[in-house]
């Protein structure tokens, strides 16, 4: 891993693949094992392979994959308790189901549902209660600006976590995101710094420039025999790997930086003071997601047309010096 000879390879998905035997041998009825099997084969595990060649699996993705699995192990034996079956299942149990479980059971066990539906393990004509969706409110800008002040000055908090919570703060980044960047992301032209999050690289104030540089000659687990050369921003306690994004987020949070709430609050602070393609582009975020957020946010730029503004159309010639 150091050597980077297996670089495809994702541990969170070895990581799953490892631990579903175990919980497939654990399971009694040999029906339920076939059927979980199954799910997981042709569902669960193409998703995360996807997600593997796509980007990276998070340690939160691992962690939803397994319960997937187990609220569908679960829910098979609920079925068997009521002297029931997938196959004949019917939408008085899924109901039941429903007014038993937690939001999150009903989370996990919807995969399994529409899977066994496509798949006419149970009846199509079923119907999925639909998901409530619920988002956690961001930091008001007073509230942002205090943190952002407060991770400048506080020496007491670790400079690895003062770098982490600003770029949070500056760049509404994901954590998730923030463990992948590397030094050669960092980069210096001329007396300026740029942080290379999407195209073209932001630009970083000068307080957090000199933060940056000092965490980049003194970061972490750099005195180990296993990361004596790590490229990492924020290198992890295991060979060749960044620092576990569930592990930094929790950090962050016992600093007084919630993560998700302080990324909310930075990208509508973005997309108020700058048209939603051009905070794309350089936040590395889609933009169908920041033309949504700044509707939500009340801000004017939804029509801004991302591109070259500086070219005519391909049907129009450009206009010459006395066209009127």
């Amino acid at each position: 891993m150091t050597s980077g000879v297996l670089p495809t390879v994702d541990k969170y998905l070895c990581s799953f693949q490892r631990w579903l035997p175990g919980h497939l041998a654990s399971i009694t009825d040999p029906e339920h094992v076939k059927t979980i099997r199954l799910f997981a084969t042709w569902r669960v595990l193409p998703r995360l392979r996807a997600r593997a060649e796509r980007s990276h699996i998070t340690p939160s993705v691992r962690r939803f994959a397994a319960e997937q699995i187990k609220y569908a192990t679960a829910f098979l034996q609920w079925l068997g308790q009521r002297n029931n079956s997938l196959a004949s299942c019917g939408q008085i149990d899924i109901d039941a189901w429903w007014a038993e479980s937690s939001e999150h059971g009903r989370t996990c066990l919807r995969a399994f549902l529409s899977w066994a539906m496509q798949t006419r393990n149970c009846p199509r004509s079923l119907s999925i209660p639909a998901m409530k969706v619920s988002r956690r409110a961001a930091l008001s800008e007073d509230e942002r600006l205090d943190a952002l002040g407060r991770l400048l000055t506080d020496t007491e908090i670790p400079i690895r976590l003062r770098v982490a919570g600003v770029i949070v703060l500056l760049y509404a980044q994901p954590v998730s995101r923030i463990v992948r960047l590397s030094v050669d992301d960092v980069v210096h032209d001329g007396g300026t710094v740029l942080l290379r999050l999407g195209e073209p690289a932001s630009p970083v104030p000068a307080p957090v420039a000199a933060l940056l540089l000092e965490h980049i000659a003194n970061r972490d687990n750099m005195n180990t025999a296993t990361n004596p050369a790590s490229r990492w921003l924020f290198p992890g306690r295991r060979a060749g790997q960044p620092a576990r994004p569930d592990h930094l987020s929790a950090l962050l949070n016992e600093a007084g930086i919630p993560a998700a709430a302080a990324r909310g609050a930075a990208i509508r602070q973005q997309l108020l003071e700058l048209p939603a393609p051009v905070v794309a582009d350089a936040l590395g975020y889609h933009n169908k997601t920041t033309s949504r957020l700044i509707r939500e946010t009340g801000g004017t730029w939804s029509r801004y047309a991302a591109g070259d503004h500086t070219r005519s159309p391909a049907s129009r010639p450009p206009r010459e010096a006395g066209d009127s």
